[in-house]
C-alpha cells in the first residue's frame, strides 16, 4: 500500500508533528521509528529532512546526540500540522502514546549499581510516580553479577517488589 506522505516538506511536518509530542528529547534512531509509520517515507529522505531541520534551527541537536523542537519549530510544525493526511496523525499518536508510556516508566523506575572501596557492590532501587519518590532502597550485594541480576528483576516488575516489602513490614489484617 504506498503512504501518504508525498514529499519532503511533508516528512518535515511529520518530524516536527513527532518532536512537539515526545516528552523528552529522543536519539536519531527513536524518531525514525516514529517517522517511518507512513509507508512512503524511507530512511534517506528522513535523514536528509532531519538533518535540515537542525540546520535551520526548527530541531537542536544536544552533544548527546538527542533531538528537541525549537520554539521556531514549535510555531512552525503547529501552523502545518493540519496538513498531514489524518490517518498518519492517528499512527503517529498511538506509537507516541506508546513511547512516552515507555519514557515516564523508565523515568520511574530505576536501577543502578555502584561498586564500592572493599569490592562489594551497592544496589540502588527508585521507584516513583507523579507525585514523587515511592520507594529508593540501597542495598549491599557481594558481586556485580548478582547486583545487575537483582536490578533487571526490579525493573521488570517494580511494583511486585514494592508490594512484597509493604507486606513484610505492614501487619496482616483479618
Amino acid at each position: 500500500m504506498p503512504g501518504f506522505i508525498q514529499d519532503k516538506l511533508e516528512i518535515k511536518f511529520l518530524i516536527l508533528y513527532i518532536a512537539a509530542r515526545v516528552e523528552e528529547p529522543v536519539p536519531f534512531d527513536t524518531i525514525l521509528d516514529l517517522t517511518l509509520c507512513d509507508d512512503a517515507i524511507d530512511y534517506f529522505d528522513f535523514s536528509d529532512c532531519l538533518t535540515d531541520l537542525v540546520r535551520t534551527e526548527h530541531l537542536s541537536l544536544s552533544d548527546a546526540g538527542l533531538y528537541a523542537l525549537t520554539d521556531k519549530g514549535r510555531r512552525n510544525g503547529a501552523a502545518c500540522e493540519s496538513s498531514l493526511p489524518y490517518s498518519v496523525r492517528q499512527r503517529c499518536d498511538r506509537n507516541l502514546e506508546e513511547w512516552n508510556r515507555r519514557l515516564r516508566r523508565r523515568r520511574q523506575v530505576k536501577a543502578s549499581v555502584e561498586e564500592r572501596p572493599n569490592g562489594t557492590f551497592t544496589l540502588r532501587l527508585q521507584l516513583t510516580d507523579d507525585k514523587g519518590g515511592v520507594m529508593d532502597l540501597k542495598m549491599m550485594m557481594v558481586d556485580r553479577a548478582q547486583a545487575k541480576a537483582a536490578a533487571k528483576r526490579f525493573q521488570e516488575a517494580p511494583e511486585k517488589l514494592y508490594g512484597q516489602i509493604l507486606q513484610l513490614f505492614l501487619p496482616e489484617t483479618p
